[in-house]
């Protein structure tokens, strides 16, 4: 909500400036906000009329043109009667979307819709039809009667028809007014302004007055438009959520299935996270033992005959020893890096940076650390989220944010690259999707053709004891 400063003795002429061109930039910033309200409202008071008559009309005349019926009158009335649910449904839907993301775009209020599921119809043994609800013997009336009933007793429906009714009125009522204060306002003053040359000295007490009560209008409107905007998204955020405080059964529902998919995914990527630690350790450092003990016994025989080549064979054990005990650290630094492990996600996101073919950019703005498993899900999907831009973008320099507010953490990776990128084909983004998933987290992808790219991670956590780490960082 706009808030005023006053102003104190002490106040300088350029700060009294800025906080007058503060409060006029606001106004006007509310003014476009209400006609757009005003506008959305009157469209979606009038368009439904107009539909509905629309097709009574053409209905009539249909019926007088190509029928025998003398009066097609009825005819048009049961029509457009039948067809005013349909359109009132589709209109509600558009009208409660528009304020919706009004709410968001202005206010900072998220709204989403969570219609509960149709059940699909079922045909019994008889041939009837069962809607979740009732049996009917044809399929068209079975469909009919499911929607109704559905429209009827879902919530955000509810509310969304609720809004198509009491919205414009509510619009009409807090913007109207003060867009006519303005409106008027400023015509009254330029009239003023206008006549004032032809009306001779006398009229300049008149033209005074006359512009003294105009702009003290347009100053009124101006104060009291952003409340009157507050004030509407106030009231349909509490229409859009009336009857939602607690979950509904389809919330759940899909929120039940959500926590199936995550966790069905967590479970397969660690049965394949320990499938790759058995096979790299097989493949590696367990086929370097084996041989280490092979070449070891074989030098215990040699000891006494060819101490020479037993030297040799000792050389080439140690050199075999050491190779095995970096593979140890590389896959253990695959499963868990020590810099994460030691210093964070910030340090950790730097060395992949350093490490990075690409000229990469970090910069960090964290209280202190996240919680362990997300850290580790973040650090693997920016790693391989460098790796992609390094093989397919054609990018020359990368940038990485990351970013703590509100209890989410928010992380974006930006390249320079030709763009192009999508979700299709399952590969690299689905599966960092999937990952992020299981902390609730979502994936979003801006990559037009030509470029920037720009990959968004976002997630809710919680942060460990506070330590400051807000730093920016070019490798």
């Amino acid at each position: 909500m706009a808030t005023t400063t006053p102003f104190s003795p002490g106040t300088s002429p350029g700060a009294v400036r800025q906080s007058a061109l503060s409060l006029v930039r606001t106004g006007l910033i509310a003014a476009g906000r209400a006609v757009v309200v005003a506008g959305a409202a009157a469209l979606h008071t009038i368009l439904p009329v107009l539909v509905v008559a629309a097709t009574g009309a053409m209905t009539v005349v249909l019926v007088n043109e190509y029928t025998v019926v003398s009066d097609g009158a009825p005819v048009g009335f049961v029509v457009a009667l039948l067809v005013s649910g349909p359109v009132a449904l589709w209109f509600a839907r558009h009208y409660a979307g528009r304020t919706r993301g009004q709410l968001a775009r202005w206010h900072g209020l998220r709204l989403k819709a969570a219609y509960s599921v149709r059940p699909p119809l079922e045909q019994d043994a008889r041939g009837y039809w069962w809607t979740g609800y009732s049996y009917h013997r044809q399929q068209r009336v079975a469909k009919l009667v499911q929607f109704v009933h559905w429209a009827v007793r879902d919530q955000d429906t509810r509310n969304e028809a609720l809004w198509l009714l009491v919205g414009p009125a509510a619009a009409a009522v807090l913007t109207l007014p003060l867009l006519a204060l303005v409106v008027g306002g400023a015509l009254l003053a330029v009239m003023a302004a206008v006549e004032a040359p032809r009306s001779g000295a006398g009229y300049l007490v008149d033209f005074m007055v006359w512009e003294a009560v105009a702009l003290g209008a347009v100053v009124a409107g101006l104060l009291a438009l952003p409340y009157a905007v507050r004030a509407f998204a106030d009231f349909g955020h509490r229409i859009l959520t009336r009857g939602l405080a607690q979950p509904t059964h389809a919330q759940l529902s899909r929120r039940v299935a959500e926590l199936t998919v995550t966790r069905a995914d967590a479970v397969d990527a660690q049965a394949a996270e320990l499938r790759r630690i058995e096979r790299d350790l097989h493949d590696g450092a367990q086929a370097r033992l084996v041989a280490i003990g092979l070449t070891l016994g074989t030098i215990e025989h040699l000891l006494e005959t060819d101490p020479a080549a037993a030297r040799s064979l000792l050389s080439e054990a140690r050199q075999s020893s050491a190779k095995a005990l970096q593979e140890l650290r590389d896959l253990v630094r695959g499963i868990h890096p020590p810099v994460l492990a030691e210093r964070g996600l910030a340090d950790a996101v730097r060395e992949l940076a350093l490490t990075s073919p690409l000229s990469t950019e970090v910069t960090v703005s964290l209280p202190s650390r996240p919680e362990a498993p997300v850290e580790t899900a973040v650090y693997f999907s920016v790693s391989e989220l460098l790796a992609n831009a390094a093989k397919h973008s054609r990018a020359q320099h990368v940038w990485v944010d990351i970013l703590f507010r509100a209890g989410r953490l928010r992380v974006s990776v930006t390249d320079d690259g030709h763009g192009g990128a999508s979700f299709e084909g399952g590969g690299g983004l689905r599966g960092i999707e999937r990952r992020l998933g299981t902390f609730d987290g979502v994936l979003s992808l801006s990559s037009p053709l030509g470029g920037p790219t720009t990959i968004t991670m976002e997630l809710p956590c919680a942060l460990s004891s506070p330590r400051i780490s807000t730093s920016s960082e070019k490798a």
